[in-house]
């Protein structure tokens, strides 16, 4: 450079400077924001993928979830047997009246059909009606235990016991008094 006459050697620095100054513009304004880009969507392909294994497992399980979505369908079918459909009054009468115990059931109140309040937003209605009878102690234990037993889907709830009075004088039989608490279908 120090055999360049001064003119020459100026404008040789000048490009040089220019050379070099266009070089970092492209750099920093065309290369860096595409390299952090890439290295984002390198970042968004990576989870991008996660999800697509989640969902390809998921359509490979499908067969599975639909036979245990039939085999669980089955199931509240089966569990719904005895929850009340139709018409709820005949459907209260029959039952209790197919239920064999030894406790004498004389008077039914007529049932009424509400909301359920034991869950709230359950999507069941519930049915409920009032039994007076007498038995003995451990027949009405016998039938409150048969009673639940082989009606999941209803509760007896409010048991009131007196001694049961007759003319003669003291007995062994119990008065007692029970609300019974049904699951309606809430599209029956």
């Amino acid at each position: 450079m120090r055999r360049l006459p001064p003119a020459k050697r100026n404008q040789l620095i000048v490009v040089i400077l220019v050379t070099a100054a266009l070089i970092s513009a492209v750099y920093f304004l065309l290369i860096l924001p595409q390299n952090e880009e890439n290295a984002r969507l390198a970042r968004n392909t990576g989870t991008e993928q996660v999800e697509l294994d989640k969902i390809k497992a998921s359509i490979k399980q499908r067969d599975a979830m639909e036979s245990s979505l039939r085999e669980i369908s089955d199931q509240l079918i089966r569990a719904e047997e005895d929850v009340a459909t139709g018409d709820v009054y005949v459907w209260t009468y029959d039952t209790l009246r197919r239920f064999k115990s030894t406790v004498e059931i004389p008077s039914i109140t007529q049932p009424i059909l509400s909301d359920m309040d034991l869950i709230p937003g359950f999507p069941y209605k519930q049915l409920k009606v009032t039994l007076v009878g007498t038995a003995y102690y451990h027949d009405l234990g016998k039938f409150v235990a048969d009673f639940e037993n082989n009606f999941p889907h209803m509760r007896l709830v409010n048991l009131s016991i007196e001694p049961a009075s007759t003319a003669g004088g003291a007995t062994e039989k119990l008065n007692f008094r029970v609300d019974v608490v049904a699951l309606v279908r809430p599209n029956s």
